[in-house]
């Protein structure tokens, strides 16, 4: 049980849900959207508020200019997609605190939030259940 219990904690302490980003946001400024995809995706479509810095851009010269007490909270397009997960592992190495997304901005049109860029969405009334 006690192996069970530490790898919950680790898993919540290392992702979170759109809910939870959503909440962060609304409650917070500690957390800061960190779309981990090319720049064309993101001018298509992000999480509103979101920064931009590619996963494969990602060293110390691109993120000197960012506040290393922030939460970052990497996302990318979705499940069948890994951006996310290797700028989650670059920012870490570069000293900032990461989680990941869960199901990255398909899961965060799904639980209803809006987008913007040049296809943005408005989001809906309804609101994840969990």
């Amino acid at each position: 049980m006690n192996e069970q219990i530490k790898f919950y904690k680790n898993k919540l302490a290392y992702e979170m849900d759109p809910s939870d980003l959503y909440d962060g946001f609304e409650n917070s400024t500690d957390y800061i959207a960190l779309d981990a995809r090319q720049a064309f995706g993101f001018d298509k479509e992000h999480i509103p508020t979101a920064i931009n810095i590619p996963h494969r851009e990602m060293n110390e010269e691109t993120t000197k200019h960012l506040d290393k007490s922030k939460t970052y909270v990497t996302y990318c397009d979705g499940i069948g997609c890994n951006a996310s997960t290797k700028g989650a592992l670059k920012m870490v190495k570069l000293g900032f605190k990461v989680k990941e997304l869960m199901g990255g901005i398909e899961w965060w049109k799904f639980d209803g939030y809006a987008t913007e860029g040049t296809n943005s969405t408005k989001g809906s009334m309804f609101e994840c259940a969990c």
